[in-house]
């Protein structure tokens, strides 16, 4: 395991290093001044030259670029001139609320395909499967706006049973049954295409898992299908469903975006989209590197908990 560490932990290393020169030259090549853009039409000169230095911006690029990556380091991301506030608060804040929002969303997601999928297997009608097969159409061929309207216009305006949006006003903690209340649509609608890829890939990798040899055996030595399914099948069909876990959270976390919009909730989604209209360039910058950070560092522990459960994994690395 200790092998297979450290040839992980240096690759997404450098995957990291590299997005970060990629992020920082991509922002320099967009058309305008960001000092200019920041200051405002009515800015005097002296206002651009100190926001200019103020950015380092009058510096080299490489100057620039290893000063930004030593603020990185240190957690000093600068200021926000244009959304207001220091951008690690801002982060911070938005980070909690797109935490709960998607870890939400992921445990909905992962409890609803383990039972449909297991349900499918289990009893295996075509009536069943229809069902299910129609359903997981319905929930990727929706985008995630049009589920988030269709949710809005019918639990919290036709049914008001539900919020239409933003966050419990007294935090996550304080209420838990007024927090669950906030949740639920957003969550549903970020969870539903995830669910029906997760659904889709396990209740086919169940199938798979029961046409082979040791089936066969366990079926000869008078041990029950749903003993099969769930203690012999269901096992090793988990740890390869653990790498889509991994990638479907990235979709999450791109899909947050979409979903903060459409619910008025405060995440990091929301903020990208401020920082964005109004070209707010260190923020774009920071959350730009924020989100591929993330997204490595999901990657990174999915493959870990892989290897952890899967040997042949920990041998190939160490070969």
């Amino acid at each position: 395991m200790t092998a297979y560490l450290l040839r992980r932990v240096p690759s997404a290393l450098a995957v990291l290093f590299a997005a970060s020169i990629l992020i920082f030259l991509l922002l320099r090549l967009v058309p305008g001044d960001p000092a200019t853009t920041l200051a405002g039409p009515d800015a005097t000169p002296e206002t651009i030259a100190a926001i200019r230095h103020q950015l380092g911006l009058d510096a080299s690029i490489p100057a620039q670029y290893l000063t930004w990556l030593q603020g990185v380091l240190t957690g000093d991301l600068g200021r926000s001139y244009v959304i207001g506030g220091q951008i690690a608060d801002l982060i911070g804040r938005g980070l909690t609320n797109t935490l709960v929002l998607t870890a939400s969303a992921l445990l909905l997601a992962v409890a609803v395909s383990l039972l449909v999928s297991v349900a499918s297997v289990l009893w295996d009608k075509r009536w069943l499967n229809a069902i299910v097969a129609a359903a997981n159409t319905v929930a990727v061929s929706l985008p995630v706006f049009v589920t988030g309207v269709l949710l809005v216009l019918v639990f919290a305006v036709a049914i008001p049973i539900l919020p239409a949006g933003g966050v419990p006003p007294d935090g996550f903690i304080a209420h838990p049954d007024i927090a669950v209340q906030y949740l639920l649509l957003p969550s549903i609608c970020l969870a539903l295409p995830v669910t029906a890829a997760l659904t889709r890939f396990l209740t086919e990798s169940l199938r798979t898992e029961l046409r082979k040899p040791y089936v066969l055996t366990a079926r000869a030595l008078g041990i029950s299908h749903r003993e099969i399914v769930t203690r012999g099948a269901l096992r090793n069909a988990l740890p390869t469903m653990l790498t889509v876990v991994g990638i479907q959270t990235g979709q999450l976390l791109g899909g947050a975006v979409l979903v903060e919009a459409a619910f008025a909730w405060p995440g990091i989604g929301q903020l990208i989209e401020q920082g964005i209209n109004r070209r707010d360039y260190p923020v774009v910058q920071a959350l730009l590197l924020f989100s591929v950070a993330v997204f490595v560092a999901i990657q990174l522990t999915t493959d870990i908990v892989h290897a952890y459960l899967d040997p042949r994994i920990r041998i190939g690395g160490r070969s």
